[in-house]
């Protein structure tokens, strides 16, 4: 057999093509997060971020393609390597069940990645395509003047007195329902725990880890996904609870305040 069929037959291949795919996607995630966190920057920051990433048109196209094939190609590995596992034990059940020496994260790998998934149709649904709450959606918003020049790592993103999609009020906006920043925060949660297990295992699959590296190696792993939760429960938890604003004269900002209004004329 080619090794391209060694890779899709075998559970060792399909084994290694869920590490490899695996460890694409926490990258994925990684720096997600970080462009993310800008919305909690002046406007300019996280719209003059999107604009630049929207500039590059066919290339950002490519990318999310590529992004979605290890998605297909990471769940449809779980799920085979799921049912040989379930074949070979045959259809008796065990009289008896117990875990041994594997974390929580670990027992509910296939539910919380059944989660993430939906999870990530949503939110490509929510903030990529704008199918999700369409009336917030960047193209339903005013484009936002941006009132400086913004640079990361010495590249231009965009210019001042550009106009760029205003992403910033898109995502106040999107958050600020309580139903949507709720599923967010559960979903992200299942997924730092995805992630624990996930990160950890793929070390070992691909051979970076041994007895002396173990511990080492699980605690990176733990890290990053509580550094993730914390990061990814921020943006949507500050934001519904209040705690966040949006920056004055954004469109975010407006609804806010009518929304404010609206209260105190109800009480």
């Amino acid at each position: 057999m080619t090794p391209i069929a060694n890779l899709v037959k075998s559970s060792i291949g399909r084994k290694f093509l869920m590490a490899i795919t695996g460890l694409v996607l926490t990258g994925f995630v990684a720096g997600h997060t970080v462009g993310n966190l800008q919305i909690f920057l002046p406007p300019d920051h996280i719209n003059g971020y999107a604009h630049f990433l929207q500039g590059l048109g066919p290339g950002l196209w490519a990318f999310r393609l590529v992004m979605l094939l290890c998605v297909v190609v990471h769940v449809w590995a779980a799920i085979t390597l799921w049912r040989e596992n379930k074949i070979a034990r045959g259809p008796e059940k065990y009289g008896k069940h117990k875990w041994l020496a594997a974390s929580t994260a670990s027992r509910y790998m296939r539910l919380t990645g059944l989660v993430v998934l939906a999870f990530i149709i949503y939110h490509i649904l929510h903030f990529t395509v704008g199918v999700a709450q369409a009336g917030t959606f960047k193209d339903a918003l005013p484009h936002w003047q941006m009132t400086e020049s913004v640079k990361e790592f010495g590249i231009p993103l965009a210019t001042k007195g550009e106009s760029v999609h205003d992403v910033y009020s898109m995502v106040f906006l999107g958050f600020m329902n309580p139903y949507v920043a709720g599923f967010y925060i559960i979903s992200v949660a299942l997924l730092a725990m995805h992630l624990w297990h996930g990160v950890d295992s793929l070390f070992q699959t691909i051979g970076w880890r041994n007895h002396k590296w173990s511990c080492a190696l699980r605690t990176v792993a733990g890290v990053f996904a509580l550094a993730y939760l914390i990061a990814n429960v921020a943006m949507p938890g500050l934001i519904v609870s209040g705690i966040a604003k949006p920056a004055a004269g954004t469109i975010a900002a407006q609804v806010a305040a009518a929304k404010c209004a609206g209260c105190a004329a109800h009480k």
